[in-house]
């Protein structure tokens, strides 16, 4: 009997391993197909998560408009990208555009000048952003005004620009990563975390706007990366952080992020979460039980508010 069970479970388990290859092997055909030759912006470029997308997606083909505030680093980038040999597939040389998201002049004439050179865009990845940590209480509005320039006035302003050649083409993907903040807010990090809850609203609400034009929106939503967003965060008085916080230290790896990125592009996935289980269960626990949540929130403030005067 047992040998008649395990020829029968050994096939299908086998089996199933195939099927299940197989569909990893269909999708990632599908993304590449989809990205292949594609016009891709992506903004903050040079760091991090940016610099990462702009690996993985160079890898798969695509035509990259690299964009970012330091001309030096782009350039950089670019050639470290032309040079690279990692990829099996037909590759663009990448195509820089220096420009401050905090600029809407700027903004516009960067605009002009993708599609002047390219005619249209396919695909845009609004990622370059800013951090903060501080109390609100001693935070200068100025500087709620900064996150919120970068965050969220900056990729709003650029996406409208070219909004319109999508919606001629009736063609476009939309794609901004947002942060798991911009659905549960901590404390000490206001002025960050409602950059990304208007950032959520906007890009929802454009997501439903465009469908009428077949014009794709995806939010991606990540946890803690082990990059330099916490060093480069402002603080309360506007100056710069300086910290690689734990939880950013112990963060994902930014390659593995950039590769989940990806996927949900090439998937055309409209919300995406790419946090650990306890961020994650955060957001169900503020819908399910915000009474929990509150007091576990103003538990964690306590604790901080604590440590920072002791």
């Amino acid at each position: 009997m047992d040998f008649i069970t395990s020829t029968a479970i050994l096939p299908l388990l086998f089996g199933c391993v195939g099927v299940f290859s197989l569909f990893k092997l269909l999708q990632r055909m599908r993304t590449n197909a989809y990205l292949r030759n594609a016009v891709v912006v992506i903004t903050g470029a040079t760091s991090g998560l940016g610099r990462e997308c702009a690996r993985v997606f160079y890898t798969a083909g695509a035509k990259l408009v690299l964009c970012g505030r330091n001309r030096e680093a782009l350039e950089e980038l670019t050639e470290e990208l032309a040079a690279s040999l990692a990829t099996k597939v037909q590759t663009h040389r990448p195509y820089t555009v220096t420009f401050d998201l905090a600029d809407p002049g700027a903004i516009v004439a960067a605009t002009a000048e993708i599609l002047q050179r390219f005619g249209h865009v396919d695909v845009l990845l609004n990622n370059a952003g800013i951090s903060y940590r501080g109390a609100i209480v001693d935070t200068a509005t100025d500087v709620d005004k900064k996150v919120m320039e970068t965050n969220y006035f900056g990729p709003v302003a650029l996406t409208k620009a070219l909004l319109p050649s999508m919606i001629k083409r009736r063609q476009g993907h939309i794609v901004v990563i947002s942060s798991i903040q911009g659905k549960i807010s901590i404390p000490f990090r206001s002025a960050y975390a409602a950059s990304k809850h208007a950032t959520q609203a906007f890009f929802d609400c454009l997501r439903a706007e465009m469908e009428q034009y077949e014009i794709e929106v995806t939010v991606i939503s990540p946890g803690y990366i082990h990059t330099n967003l916490s060093l480069n965060a402002v603080t309360a008085d506007g100056s710069t952080y300086g910290v690689m916080d734990k939880t950013t230290a112990q963060g994902r790896s930014p390659v593995e992020v950039a590769r989940d990125v990806l996927a949900a592009v090439g998937k055309k996935k409209k919300d995406v979460i790419l946090a650990d289980l306890l961020p994650s269960l955060a957001i169900y626990l503020r819908t399910l039980a915000p009474g929990l949540f509150f007091s576990l929130m103003a538990s964690r403030a306590r604790k901080e508010w604590k440590s920072k005067n002791s």
